[in-house]
């Protein structure tokens, strides 16, 4: 994403608001640790051995590795503070300058609130946990074709804990795994660095694009216009699944090679994305339909077993291959609230996953695309 607003919004300028989800959490006793932890993030640079390595990214521009090569966190665009038992984080400025923030800051909060309420034997759990996934993984049969990627930096216990579990399921299930959406990872362990456009992407088009009603449509062809088919993922539902399938025409059914389910009944979604290839007479078992949502290894294999033969399917999983250790996980995100000084949104088809800091653009954006 960051090399699309470099190449089609270069002076956008974008806030974002994080949220913790989980009730009675008091992060704010980790805001010092979190602010120490930022500050070593503005200092880090892009090595040469780094920049080599993406350079060789098929879809990756020499002109954007050679702006990574001057980049880098600036701290006057974020702040973190304690208000009340809440942890505030607020980012503002250039969305070319401020789209890298959002996984590190979120793996930041992470792995310094589970470093505070450590008690030293979580790994152990986490390793046997780990072993049964694995096991019911290399059980599945050639035929099911599963097959799931990495999607855990943001809500991991920690990085080396992330290491040690990719490292496994590379030694232990290779025939099934297909990467990570870690890219510092994908380089040192060898793995294929994989993701798909984020929620911000469609949502700054509310803002950016010529008329809100069109901006889904206009987003997609501005993705396109930069990736020329490569990267062919669309993100659904940003907006809700109706309106997504209404933007998402005969055009961009046969331009995407598949689309990405986030929010809302995992095999009502596919059920309905299938049908709507079938009328726009796309034959679905040549697209992707992936699945993120909050997924454990069980949930993944059993919308595997619905759908096969009758539409590819792939899986991300985060929390529940990076912090599955016997403690409650974190639910934070780190979400796009403006572009340009225009409110934007997300509407899921989760209702506790919309967010937007302005009630009455959200009740506008709900009345142009037609949600009840």
């Amino acid at each position: 994403m960051m090399q699309a607003v470099l190449h089609q919004f270069p002076g956008a300028h974008v806030e974002y608001r994080f949220k913790c989800r989980n009730e009675g959490f008091a992060l704010a006793r980790i805001a010092d640790a979190v602010n120490d932890e930022l500050d070593a993030l503005c200092m880090l640079r892009f090595s040469e051995d780094e920049l080599s390595y993406l350079r060789n990214l098929r879809y990756i521009k020499s002109d954007f590795v050679d702006f990574l090569a001057l980049f880098h966190f600036n701290r006057k665009h974020i702040t973190a503070r304690a208000h009340g038992d809440d942890l505030e984080i607020e980012i503002k400025g250039p969305w070319l300058h401020t789209i890298l923030f959002e996984i590190p800051v979120l793996a930041i909060v992470n792995e310094s609130y589970f470093r505070a309420q450590s008690a030293g034997h979580e790994l152990a759990e986490g390793r046997a946990r780990l072993t049964q996934k694995l096991a019911l993984v290399a059980a599945q049969t050639p035929s099911l074709a599963f097959s799931f990627a990495d999607y855990g930096t943001r809500r991991r216990f920690s990085h080396e804990w992330q290491r040690e579990v990719l490292s496994a399921v590379k030694q232990h299930v290779p025939q099934n795994f297909v990467g990570t959406s870690n890219v510092f990872f994908a380089k040192e362990l060898g793995l294929l660095a994989v993701g798909t456009m984020a929620h911000e992407w469609l949502q700054a088009a509310q803002a950016l694009g010529p008329r809100l009603r069109d901006s889904q449509r206009w987003a997609f062809q501005k993705w396109a216009d930069e990736y020329r088919g490569d990267l062919g993922i669309a993100l659904s539902d940003v907006a809700g699944l109706k309106a997504f399938m209404r933007d998402f025409d005969m055009y961009f059914c046969k331009l995407f090679d598949g689309a990405r389910h986030d929010s809302g009944d995992p095999i009502a979604w596919g059920e309905a994305i299938i049908n709507h290839y079938l009328a726009n007479r796309v034959d679905p078992k040549t697209k992707t339909l992936v699945f993120s949502d909050g997924l454990t290894f069980q949930r993944a294999i059993e919308l595997a077993n619905h759908f096969q033969g009758r539409a590819k399917t792939a899986f991300g999983i985060g929390t529940n291959l990076t912090n599955d250790v016997g403690l409650t996980p974190l639910q934070i995100v780190l979400k796009m609230v403006r572009c340009n000084g225009q409110p934007v949104a997300k509407l899921s088809d989760t209702p506790g996953k919309t967010m937007c800091d302005d009630p009455s653009y959200l009740a506008y954006l709900k009345q142009v695309f037609e949600i009840t």
